[in-house]
């Protein structure tokens, strides 16, 4: 007598994945009898006809759905905003998140201390640059243009009043040049 062999979708014999030899199919197919087949056949219909009654169960529980949601005011929108907040919490709760944004934390710090130290670096050069002997000679020769220029006030200042009081002094010959011109 043969052992009472499992039915529906606990069956215990193995079931050939997509992909598996076709050889071996062809000859599994080739080796069950007529009743075998008549049982598989039923069988098939069956897992079909079960199919086909969990889609129409689903469906009706999502029509169901819907309907809950139009009675309480939910709409799509509101939804998708719910959905991207839980799954914005969702990812900011994972290790990885956490770690990269500890890195990333870490890793800004690092950049602000880099640039605050090259800021201190290039202040530093500027300063070297304006104590060196060719920009004192420059400063120099820039307030002699300026006590050519502007005549009666002293010399002096820092490098950008010399600048400015250059500047403006040129203006102002430009300025008595075209007033000149205009009068002949």
């Amino acid at each position: 007598m043969e052992p009472p062999r499992d039915q529906g979708l606990l069956r215990s014999d193995s079931i050939p994945e997509v992909g598996e030899d076709a050889a071996a199919t062809v000859s599994m197919a080739e080796t069950l009898s007529e009743e075998e087949r008549d049982e598989l056949r039923k069988e098939l219909a069956k897992v079909e006809e079960e199919i086909q009654t969990l889609s129409q169960v689903l469906a009706a529980k999502e029509r169901h759905l819907a309907e809950i949601k139009r009675k309480l005011g939910i709409n799509s929108l509101q939804e998708l905003k719910q959905n991207i907040t839980k799954s914005w919490q969702d990812v900011t709760s994972t290790t990885a998140y956490k770690r990269t944004s500890e890195t990333l934390s870490q890793a800004g710090q690092k950049a602000s201390a880099a640039f605050s130290s090259v800021g201190s670096v290039i202040t530093k050069k500027f300063e070297d640059v304006r104590n060196s002997p060719t920009f004192k000679s420059f400063e120099e020769k820039v307030e002699n243009l300026k006590s050519k220029v502007g005549g009666g006030k002293p010399a002096g200042g820092d490098f950008g009043e010399v600048l400015n009081s250059a500047a403006n002094a040129s203006a102002t010959e430009t300025i008595a040049e075209q007033t000149e011109e205009e009068t002949h």
